[in-house]
Order: structure tokens, then C-alpha cells, then sequence
């Protein structure tokens, strides 16, 4: 592997989150397409980009500001993932499939940038 974030596990999974919620958005209605579609593709696409763009950085606290806003993204995808649950887009088995692998990304991201400090 050429680039330090492709050995990064927390990009890995992130990477594996965005494939989720990839599919997931491919089931909103077309209507959807420049809404939520859009950004929640464009919030899951944010994090993975964010982890690599920090790994390359020069300084840990650098890296540090990009998992941060990594796990904002996460965040945003949540939230979307909400909006799209309450809207009937996706089942609560779809939902909570999605929710616990951004919980569980975003503790990974958080315990990478305490690690940092």
C-alpha cells in the first residue's frame, strides 16, 4: 500500500460505512436526488476523504483537526439517516444497521485523535 491512510483501520471502516450508505441512498426517491440523496453522499464521502487528507498532514494536531471534522460528518450522516427514517425511505432494520456502524466510527475516530494528543 502507497499511502499511509489506506493502513488506517478507521479509514477502512469508514470506507465500508460509505458503501452502506451508498446503497442505502440509491432507495430514496428520485425526488430526493438533489436533496438528501446528495448529502448524505456527499457527508459519507467527506469522512473517508477528511481521514486520508490528515494522514498525510505534517503535524499530529493537524491530523487531529481533520478526524475532527471526520466525525462531523459522520454526525451529518446520522442526522440524514434520521430525516430518511422518518420519511419511510428505510426500514428501522436499515436504520440501525447504519446508525451502529457510525457509532461505533465515530468512537474509533475519536480514540485515533486522543491518541494524537
Amino acid at each position: 500500500m502507497a499511502f499511509k491512510f489506506e493502513n488506517l483501520q478507521v479509514w477502512q471502516k469508514a470506507m465500508d460505512l460509505n458503501d452502506l450508505t451508498f446503497e442505502i441512498s440509491k432507495e430514496f426517491p428520485i425526488e430526493e436526488r438533489y436533496n438528501l440523496t446528495s448529502q448524505i453522499r456527499r457527508a459519507i464521502d467527506s469522512v473517508s476523504l477528511n481521514i486520508a487528507e490528515g494522514s498525510t498532514s505534517q503535524t499530529n494536531p493537524e491530523f487531529a483537526r481533520f478526524l475532527g471534522y471526520s466525525i462531523r460528518s459522520v454526525v451529518e450522516v446520522v442526522c440524514a439517516l434520521f430525516i430518511a427514517k422518518r420519511r419511510n425511505y428505510l426500514s428501522n432494520e436499515i436504520f440501525q444497521e447504519a446508525y451502529s456502524k457510525s457509532e461505533e466510527l465515530v468512537k474509533m475516530i475519536q480514540s485515533l485523535k486522543n491518541h494524537l494528543k
